[in-house]
């Protein structure tokens, strides 16, 4: 972790620091300070072996979600910030909204939106940036059970359908382990991010149904 923020940053600036693998995170909501983030492990998910178990597959495929991309940032964010089960406070306080928000409206920033039932609610979801072929995760919730999880789920396979070549999940956790998730030194991540920055992806927005996502994963 390096020193606060207290000089304002902007969306360029945060791109830049993206781009020299730093990302920002802060104390908690009530904090207006954000620190600069340079894990020594930087955890990423490969999308050539993203590790999808069958149970959810069928989740995936048949579960009876609705999935759909860049619809309504605020919302997701908002659930992101939303206090968890196993803490009350969240990292993702006015200064992270904002800066997200900005980048969201100049297409930077992307969401992943996960609806179920009639009428159709937000029940789960996760936001990120995208730079070249690299994709940053930075948070997800749910409401529903397994609705994180299917946003993951589609979120690799529209990147592995738009050519990405990196998603990096800046921590392993263990519901991150699951998938495949894995450390890599941080000279090891700046090589994999100075590759994936050069190439280019397409961010995949078109429609993708539950099926189409599983056959993407598993190469069929």
């Amino acid at each position: 972790m390096h020193g606060s923020l207290n000089v304002e940053i902007t969306a360029e600036i945060l791109l830049k620091a993206y781009a020299a693998g730093i990302f920002p995170m802060a104390e908690d909501a009530d904090d207006p300070t954000l620190y600069w983030v340079e894990p020594k492990e930087r955890g990423i998910l490969p999308l050539d072996r993203f590790h999808l178990g069958q149970r959810l597959a069928r989740t995936v495929r048949n579960g009876g979600f609705e999935v759909v991309t860049d619809r309504d940032f605020d919302a997701v964010i908002e659930g992101c910030a939303a206090p968890r089960r196993d803490s009350a406070r969240t990292w993702i306080n006015a200064r992270i909204r904002a800066l997200y928000g900005e980048l969201f409206d100049l297409g930077y920033c992307h969401t992943v939106e996960v609806y179920a039932g009639e009428p159709r609610a937000l029940v789960g979801g996760l936001y990120g940036v995208s730079l070249g072929a690299a994709f940053f995760g930075e948070s997800m919730f749910h409401i529903a059970r397994d609705a994180s999880k299917v946003a993951l789920v589609h979120l690799a396979a529209r990147l592995r359908r738009g050519g990405y070549t990196l998603l990096d999940a800046q921590f392993v956790t263990s519901h991150l382990a699951q998938f495949g998730a894995e450390e890599v030194p941080r000279h090891v991540y700046k090589a994999m991010l100075r590759d994936a920055i050069g190439r280019p992806a397409q961010w995949d927005s078109a429609p993708l149904t539950g099926a189409e996502a599983v056959a993407v994963l598993n190469g069929t």
